[in-house]
């Protein structure tokens, strides 16, 4: 049996087009295409021929697959031909007594050659369930032909958060990178494949309804050492049945009953290009600004302004919408070509898919099956029907009986099997799930007839001018809605993630026990203390306090606030930090560069000590460097700030009788406020050498603009200059040149001198009280009667 779909790729001149089979002696014309530019298939597509074959496979005739083309007065010239040999043994071995033949299917690989090609027998695999599982699930449930759930732990797991949708997320967590994925689970899981979908070996090459023969020029012999070029192609498929020996019995049913419409669709076709890795360089400094481009029929998408720039590995993120009528315009070719300042640019590399048969494979392959239905969010169903009805499309597009679901929807009887949603729900989800049961049902059985999953496939590019060499991959998929079945969902979002802008406010305070590094006139260390401050990668951005002179114990008063703007990429946790391209040959920037290259780095805060010399180089006194994702819980007093507390194994420490987590993300907690320990190496080890206090303040740049505030003293937000009032610093002076060198002759002095106070006034008192005592006016007064004499 032949199923002759189409023509594809002929020359504009052919007119009419018909397909002659010839094989064993016997021959098969089929009638031609009235208009190939208006429908490039037959009108009879299934023909049965009858033919006399060897048991041996061996011994096999060839086929030879002719194209002729028809003109005025019966002029038929031949456009294309090929040749196919070795063709196999038959499907379907003869039927026993009381048992009806089953046919199986025989397919041509798609790459046949002029020469003397091989022709592999492949079985077409029905959608069977194992035995084996169905009895196991049956025996425990106590329902005949129940099947069990694939993968009954995943779909137990919680249900994330809607931050943990996000598609980037999902695609981190596919590829194991668990540092750039914020999901808790994996119940909504991404397959990405390693190579082309139609290269996957469970897909059959996406070609199980028709394969591509392709056609070449008759009468041309191929240069040795160079492969014939094609000039067309043939889609159809082949069945062998073999013939009962006794006429009396029945042949056996053929297969090609059920055929789609074969005239032309017309599609909404999604290409997502996510991303590129190895390509081929083009530029001199080893790189290339790649930007992509996509060709279906006559539309071309893409523009040349939207290329990444000074990359082998870019990160494009972008979704493509295309109208097109298969098979009219079935050959999507996605381009990656490299911008130059100066066209023409030149191009890296090119893949070209097959729409036609992802569209008619029974394998579903123009919308890949995500695992988990949602009607809102990210992951929002995309396709044109839900679940239960695409069940029900995919069991008619197969010649199945329709689905039958029970009252309450959490059962459904396909193909004699009965499933059940608790089978492959074992738990109820731990909160409710859009949707009705229906439709999680129906999406569980679509899974377990092995249909294409959400997928991301990986492309080989070539480039026409060094055909088979690799230029390259790209990880893509492709979505194709026929507009007969309706508007399709919502696009994936695939956009690169974008950082979001925050200011640092760090206010420095004040130091203590910093080291000394200087000596003053008098013989005392002493030194001239003033802190740096900036953001790691963002140097540019240095700022310094001023600078408290002669500090003799270390001690320093600054009230000085840093103001730090920076990019921050929430889910990957690094800060974005735009660079000059850089050259193959290091890091060195080049100040010729046009384009600007992306550097992530951890957001960490480094704060520096250093003593001011006038004449002299400054001295480095101390570092300390805070990472804003893992800042180590600050110190209250300045005695209990140790290097202890800086990047400690302990998870917890006990702070005032309860215990909190020894470190904490500035981007949760947002304000801080404390003692931290600076460090100096010495020895191969790090020893303490000062403490700052700090208050740290993280803000958007909403909340920034809100909220204004100066750098150092300034306004908006003004601070006092405490260390600069006229009557402190006297006070400072005597309290570092007197008190701490002489307190305890200071205070005996101070002692003996309230004594000396307390005597001198029992001596002035003294005589009086005595005399008063002795005298005793009072009782003078009173014996005299109160008279004055």
């Amino acid at each position: 049996q032949v199923l002759a779909w189409g023509l594809r790729g002929l020359r504009s001149g052919v007119r009419a087009p018909s397909l002659e089979v010839q094989c064993g002696g016997h021959t098969l014309r089929t009638p031609p295409i009235p208009d190939l530019t208006t429908n490039p298939n037959f009108p009879i597509n299934a023909f049965l021929l009858t033919l006399h074959l060897p048991k041996e496979e061996e011994y096999m005739p060839p086929i030879r697959l002719r194209v002729f083309d028809t003109r005025d007065f019966g002029y038929r010239p031949e456009v294309g031909q090929t040749c196919v040999r070795g063709l196999g043994l038959p499907c379907c071995q003869p039927h026993s007594e009381g048992q009806p033949p089953s046919p199986r299917i025989t397919t041509l690989p798609a790459s046949i050659s002029l020469g003397n090609p091989l022709w592999s027998l492949q079985i077409l695999p029905k959608i069977t369930t194992k035995k084996g599982a169905a009895d196991k699930v049956s025996a425990g449930q106590g329902h005949q032909g129940h099947l069990s759930p694939p993968h009954p732990a995943a779909h137990q797991a919680e249900e994330e958060d809607e931050d943990e949708n996000e598609w980037w997320s999902k695609f981190y967590a596919a590829t194991g990178d668990k540092a750039k994925s914020r999901r808790g689970t994996d119940r909504d899981r991404l397959k990405i494949y390693s190579c082309e979908l139609e290269a996957v070996p469970e897909f059959e090459g996406l070609q199980d309804f028709c394969q591509t023969f392709p056609l070449y020029q008759p009468g041309v012999h191929p240069v040795a050492g160079e492969d014939p070029v094609p000039v067309g192609e043939f889609k159809g498929l082949f069945c062998l049945y073999p013939l009962p020996e006794n006429p009396e019995v029945p042949p056996p049913p053929r297969y090609f009953q059920q055929l789609p419409p074969s005239q032309p669709q017309k599609c909404l076709v999604r290409v997502y290009i996510v991303r590129a890795f190895d390509l081929s360089p083009r530029d001199r400094n080893g790189l290339c600004d790649p930007y992509i481009r996509v060709s279906l029929g006559t539309k071309t998408l893409g523009q040349r302004d939207q290329y990444v720039p000074n990359t082998l590995e870019p990160t494009f993120g972008r979704m493509f919408e295309v109208t097109g009528t298969i098979p009219l315009e079935k050959d999507l070719r996605v381009t990656l070509i490299d911008y130059d300042l100066l066209p023409p640019d030149q191009e890296i590399g090119t893949t070209t898919i097959d729409l036609e048969n992802r569209l008619l494979s029974r394998f579903r392959a123009h919308c890949g099956l995500p695992t988990v239905y949602r009607t809102t969010g990210p992951g929002c169903w995309r396709d044109q029907l839900p679940p239960s009805r695409a069940l029900e499309h995919f069991a008619r597009t197969q010649g199945l009986p329709a689905p039958e679901f029970s009252a309450d929807d959490t059962a459904v009887t396909f193909k004699g099997q009965t499933f059940l949603l608790s089978h492959f729900e074992r738990a109820p989800p731990p909160r409710q799930r859009p949707g009705a049961p229906r439709e999680h049902l129906a999406l569980h059985v679509l899974h377990s007839c092995h249909l294409v999953p959400e997928h991301l496939e990986t492309r080989t590019l070539y480039s026409s001018t060094q055909p088979g060499l690799e230029q390259g991959k790209v990880q893509m998929w492709v979505d194709i809605f026929p507009a007969s079945l309706g508007p399709p969902g919502p696009p994936v979002d695939i956009t690169p993630r974008k950082p979001q802008r925050y200011e640092l406010r760090c206010v420095v305070w004040n130091t203590e026990d910093v080291d000394l590094g200087d000596t003053n006139l008098m013989g005392q260390q002493m030194s001239d203390i003033y802190v740096t401050g900036w953001l790691d990668g963002l140097e540019e951005q240095r700022q310094r306090t001023d600078v408290h002179y002669r500090s003799l114990q270390g001690d320093g008063s600054f009230n000085w606030r840093f103001v730090f703007s920076f990019e921050y990429l929430a889910a990957e946790q690094l800060c974005i930090l735009p660079r000059k391209a850089r050259g193959h040959r290091g890091w060195g920037e080049h100040f010729w560069s046009l384009d600007e290259t992306v550097l992530k780095v951890p957001p960490k805060l480094i704060l520096q000590v250093w003593d001011n010399d006038k004449f002299s180089a400054d001295d480095f006194l101390g570092v300390l460097e805070l990472e804003l994702t893992k800042l180590p819980r600050p110190a209250q007093h300045s005695q209990h700030c140790t290097p202890i507390l800086q990047g400690t194994p302990q998870s917890c420490w006990r702070w005032w009788g309860t215990r909190t987590p020894s470190h904490f993300s500035l981007f949760r907690q947002r304000q801080a406020r404390g003692w931290w320990p600076c460090t100096v190496q010495e020895g191969g080890k790090r020893r303490l050498s000062g403490k700052l206090e700090l208050s740290l303040e993280l803000l958007t740049a909403k909340e920034a603009e809100e909220r204004p505030a100066g750098k150092g003293r300034k306004d908006p937000n003004m601070r006092p200059e405490w260390s600069f009032l006229w009557l402190k610093a006297p006070l400072r002076s005597l309290r570092h040149n007197l008190w701490r060198r002489y307190r305890c002759r200071l205070s005996l002095a101070l002692v003996l001198l309230l004594l000396f106070a307390l005597l001198l006034t029992f001596i002035y008192a003294a005589p009086g009280y005595l005399a008063m005592k002795l005298v005793d006016p009072l009782r003078s007064f009173s014996l005299t009667g109160g008279k004055q004499h």
